[in-house]
């Protein structure tokens, strides 16, 4: 067994992909809210693992035991038109390793705001829709958290610009999507005045490498319920291994493949703007990252500023083509 250390790998990817498991009309899926409508709404997140890959090996550590982090998010969307809607999310997380000696982490992580738009959604006939997203996005730390605090930091505090190209093909009640992003990651500055990467540096300033994710999902969509199973594929665009036995770095090459299931339930007939949503993922492979299980639970609610009543266009765009 290795020697036990006091620190090793944690990420949890919640700068670039924590938030996507969640999904009431969010940055990830290809639904658009409604003209004058708002959708705001709560989630809670659990987050858990024991075994990491330290570069390719993967491994536990008895010091630290199993790292756990809840995440409470408040996540809203307003729709300026049918085409064009704003979101935003900010996450308060907690952090916490049932081994060891480190102290747990809490309090807000980003806020995260987006432009989401669609150009087209074109009907192929009388029961399929084909649609074309794109998305910009930023975030922006919300608090004064150490990034070099690993594993038990609240993210690495680096200003992010994110561009999305998404792209849906709906069919009666199945669908898919794909998705694309490029995340631009901000340099961040550390409380130490030098540290080693793979060489020297004699800075407090640390060079973020940037990321890419792409992401696939499919399964059932109508106004009474949305049911899918999903994959996405994060990639760090530089960065380098945790060295053998050594503590994490911000800047680590942070890999991973999840794989993870989504649900959510309107109340059509009681409460049309309510809805209740469940999901669960899991790391599959990773490089630098903690094998995570996760599962969430939300409640969102619509507020149409300018209607009676929220109607099933307002939150499914083929419940009924449009």
């Amino acid at each position: 067994m290795q020697p036990i250390i006091k620190r090793t790998c944690f990420t949890l990817l919640f700068i670039s992909a924590l938030y996507i498991f969640v999904q009431a009309q969010t940055d990830i899926d290809a639904i658009m809210m409604a003209k004058s409508n708002f959708c705001v709404g709560g989630t809670f997140s659990h987050n858990s693992w024991k075994n990491y890959w330290e570069g390719t090996f993967k491994r536990d550590n008895q010091n630290l035991g199993t790292v756990s982090t809840n995440m409470y998010m408040l996540m809203g969307n307003y729709a300026v038109t049918d085409k064009l809607n704003v979101l935003f999310n900010l996450p308060y997380i907690t952090t916490k390793a049932s081994a060891g000696t480190l102290h747990n982490s809490r309090g807000l992580q980003d806020f995260s705001l987006w432009l989401k738009w669609m150009p087209i959604e074109k009907k192929l006939n009388a029961n399929s829709v084909f649609s074309l997203y794109g998305l910009i996005g930023a975030s922006t730390p919300a608090s004064n958290y150490q990034a070099d605090y690993q594993p038990l930091a609240l993210g690495v505090h680096s200003n992010t610009v994110s561009g999305r190209l998404m792209l849906d093909y709906q069919h009666k009640a199945f669908f898919a999507t794909a998705s694309g992003t490029y995340q631009y990651r901000s340099n961040i500055t550390i409380d130490r005045t030098a540290y080693y990467t793979t060489e020297i540096h004699l800075t407090n300033k640390v060079d973020m490498p940037d990321m890419a994710s792409y992401n696939v999902r499919t399964g059932i969509r109508t106004f009474h319920v949305i049911a899918e199973v999903f994959f996405q594929q994060n990639k760090t665009l530089g960065g380098f291994d945790i060295r053998k036995n050594d503590m994490p770095f911000p800047s680590n090459k942070m890999n991973a493949s999840i794989a993870g299931v989504h649900f959510k339930y309107t109340f059509v007939k009681a409460l049309p703007s309510l809805s209740l949503e469940a999901g669960s993922s899991y790391v599959l492979h990773g490089r630098n990252v903690g094998q995570a299980i996760e599962y969430n639970a939300s409640v969102f609610y619509i507020i149409p500023f300018s209607h009676k009543k929220v109607s099933p266009a307002h939150s499914c765009k083929l419940c009924g083509l449009r």
